[in-house]
């Protein structure tokens, strides 16, 4: 349990639980042969690469936390005239301040992940998938572990959970069908994740961080890679009204978590106007590509899949820019 002040965004003892009402169907498999044989050796090399954190990671380096652990260029703010006119002190508090918030984000995006994936064990219909999704359940739960731990050792504790990623990890949580369990978690969650961690690990200056980074990668490429491979064919045996639904809850969950990103909890820890802090990180020219390059995982997957509609490309040009990365590698 986490103890800090509200003003800081981060978790009291007050509300340290949270109970959501979920409704889904607990599945029996009676097919205990290994049919799907890439789900399979994606199970046997889970198996392989297991990690444990607590050991593998050099926890005894010393972080300073105001040094420039990632380049200044990725605080939103960066370029802009908030930036310009900021004190070296205030400089040097945004560096932590905004460090503290995104791997706060990250590490509660993985419990949503660990909750999620729990949920696939339970309701999805393939013996296989289960297999491959009892791991991912530990590997979310070490993920927590790491970056938790890196939060409250290395940079004083965490933030609360951004509204917008609560938002969109309630929905996958509380919705019914597990295709849908599949397609929030492990396509749009987790393939922006892949995306955020292998940008942070090119550019980290901090050697403990680089180390959580590249093991936690390892982790999240077979995560994706199970979303398409569980998920293939299967939209395309949907309904047009089913496969649309689909379609919207992609693009919902799309600017969810591009609307995630504008850190508005650091600008009111910063004692800057949240509303126009905000404004200028969403029409920031590097925030707006970096955003956008987040989606490069995303946006391969879903057309793999399937669901890349007239109706969402439309949306994914318009609405989010994005549809660029439509001819880039799909994950599996």
């Amino acid at each position: 349990m986490y103890e800090g002040t509200t003003n800081a965004g981060t978790t009291t003892e007050a509300n340290a639980v949270e109970y959501l009402s979920t409704t889904f169907n607990t599945t029996y498999s009676w097919t205990y042969e290994m049919v799907r044989l890439e789900l399979h050796k994606l199970y046997e090399k889970a198996k392989r690469d297991q990690w444990d954190g607590a050991t593998l990671l050099p926890w005894h380096l010393d972080v300073d936390p105001e040094a420039e652990l990632l380049p200044d260029m990725q605080i939103p703010v960066y370029g802009t005239h908030l930036w310009d006119r900021a004190t070296q002190r205030e400089r040097l508090k945004l560096r932590r301040e905004s460090l503290r918030w995104l791997l706060s984000n990250f590490m509660h995006g993985e419990q949503g992940a660990l909750l999620a994936t729990a949920q696939i064990v339970d309701c999805t219909p393939s013996m296989e998938a289960k297999f491959y999704g009892a791991t991912q359940v530990m590997d979310e739960a070490r993920h927590v572990e790491v970056f938790a731990r890196y939060l409250t050792e290395k940079l004083g504790g965490p933030y609360a959970i951004s509204p917008h990623l609560k938002q969109l990890l309630d929905q996958i949580l509380t919705d019914s069908r597990w295709d849908v369990k599949y397609l929030g978690m492990q396509i749009l969650v987790e393939g922006l994740a892949m995306a955020a961690f292998g940008f942070m690990h090119k550019t980290c200056n901090e050697p403990l961080l680089t180390d959580l980074l590249h093991n936690v990668i390892r982790d999240e490429s077979r995560h994706v890679a199970f979303g398409v491979i569980a998920l293939d064919d299967f939209f395309r045996t949907l309904s047009d009204k089913e496969r649309r639904e689909r379609e919207e809850f992609v693009f919902e969950g799309c600017r969810l978590m591009r609307d995630r990103l504008l850190a508005e909890e650091v600008w009111r820890e910063m004692g800057w106007p949240v509303d126009e802090t905000r404004d200028i990180v969403l029409h920031s020219p590097v925030m707006i590509e970096f955003r956008k390059m987040l989606f490069s995982k995303v946006v391969p997957n879903v057309k793999r899949l399937g669901l890349l509609s007239p109706w969402l490309r439309e949306r994914f040009e318009q609405d989010l820019d994005i549809l660029k990365f439509e001819h880039e590698e799909p994950s599996a």
